[in-house]
């Protein structure tokens, strides 16, 4: 029987988790009072209440807790604490491999620029990986090392209003096309990117596009991701979260994408909206085969997609079951700590309880998630980590009562 207990002691990953909606929430009550920044409540129960709600009306709702958790990162002590803690979190419940993923557009200024960001989230997540790999059980070589990789977030939609960056980027170029902006705006962020990893030896291994797809498609952002992917920076993209499968051929086609964030809707052929495909349950079908056959990999969100569509009512209703019907690569992810209130484990115990998921299954899942990962070593190295990981997975089975 497969017990919570279990698999929080199994290893895993988290390849999906933004770290500016996996903060604490006494963490974010602490630096608000100390930042002065206004919250609807200064109590956890009240944050729940308004804020961190079980369900939301929709993607956009959802999307408001963000403008608090990111108020309170403006400086580097702020983005070095919460990385650690996000660290830490994950983990204290058996995570052995996590990709963090931010927007360090988001958080930079004159008086810190994307440099700084990168090095202070950096200084976060390097110090909580050293003091877990301190452990005896780590250094004996009984447990796998925990290790970690910064996916940076570019945006498919910016204003004036989201930070000082990309007010100065607006400023700078008042007359372009606001879709030119916006391209521009990941093209730089795909360039520093690539600048910090190779300078200071950070270990950004992944790029990602997120915000709202309708209206703002992922060609728009094809320069950026062509300077990606000459640099060797792995591609991922939100796709299939609030709109239909063109959204996700696109982030396959226009932006090299290797894995796929959420795509809730990559096997709904009503929710296609090009009046050019005709045959839409065939475009889905061949769309779903390229992607299997591909192995490109797709993050899954149970609670997120929960909370975010009000269609859903019952998350054994969610895509997740016709994807693996189709034999698609599939991941579980958090997406967002604090504001899905979830864990790695939560998400495995809901997959485990609503699509009947068996063990042969479960260890599949979850070994997939270190395979398909954005390892910042070198592929030898990346297989035999994966090698270890497999091998105290078993043990883990085999000692569990």
């Amino acid at each position: 029987m497969v017990t919570e207990k279990l698999i929080r002691a199994l290893p895993k990953t988290d390849l999906h988790v933004h770290l500016d909606g996996s903060l604490r929430l006494g963490t974010l009550i602490e630096l608000a009072r100390e930042r002065d920044v206004r919250l609807p409540s200064r109590t956890k129960t009240g944050l729940r209440r308004l804020v961190f709600k079980d369900r939301y009306s929709s993607l956009t709702e959802y999307l408001k807790g963000f403008q608090y958790t990111v108020a309170v990162m403006q400086d580097p002590e702020s983005l070095e604490r919460i990385a650690c803690e996000l660290a830490e979190d994950n983990f204290d419940e058996g995570v052995r491999y996590f990709e963090m993923r931010f927007a360090p557009q988001l958080h930079a200024s004159k008086k810190m620029d994307m440099t700084a960001v990168l090095r202070a989230v950096n200084r976060g997540l390097s110090s909580a990986a050293r003091k877990a790999n301190r452990r005896k059980e780590v250094r004996d070589g009984r447990e796998p090392e925990f290790h970690y990789a910064i996916t940076v977030c570019a945006l498919r939609y910016f204003n004036p209003q989201m930070s000082l960056y990309y007010k100065d980027i607006c400023r700078v170029h008042p007359f372009s096309p606001s879709k030119m902006v916006y391209g521009l705006g990941s093209l730089e962020l795909a360039q520093a990117a690539v600048s910090i990893r190779d300078k200071r030896g950070i270990p950004i291994t992944g790029f990602d596009l997120a915000g709202r797809e309708r209206g703002f498609p992922a060609e728009d952002h094809r320069r950026a991701y062509e300077f990606a992917h000459r640099n060797f920076l792995k591609k991922t993209v939100h796709a299939g979260e609030a709109y239909g499968p063109e959204s996700i051929f696109q982030a396959i086609t226009d932006l090299h994408a290797d894995r796929i964030g959420h795509g809730y809707y990559l096997v709904n052929p009503r929710m296609i909206k090009n009046p050019e495909i005709k045959d839409k349950a065939e475009y889905v079908r061949a769309l779903a085969e390229y992607i299997a056959d591909r192995r490109i990999t797709v993050e899954v969100c149970l609670t997120s997609n929960l909370q975010t569509n009000p269609r859903l009512k019952d998350l054994s209703r969610h895509a997740f079951r016709d994807m693996r019907r189709r034999r698609l690569s599939t991941t579980l992810c958090t997406d967002n700590r604090l504001i899905s209130n979830t864990t790695v484990t939560k998400e495995i115990m809901r997959a485990i309880k609503h699509f009947g998921i068996s063990t042969k299954e479960l260890k599949h899942i979850i070994i997939y998630g270190f395979k398909r990962s954005f390892y910042p070593g070198s592929y030898t190295e990346k297989r035999d980590y994966v090698r270890k990981i497999i091998d105290y997975y078993d043990e883990v089975v085999d000692w569990a009562p």
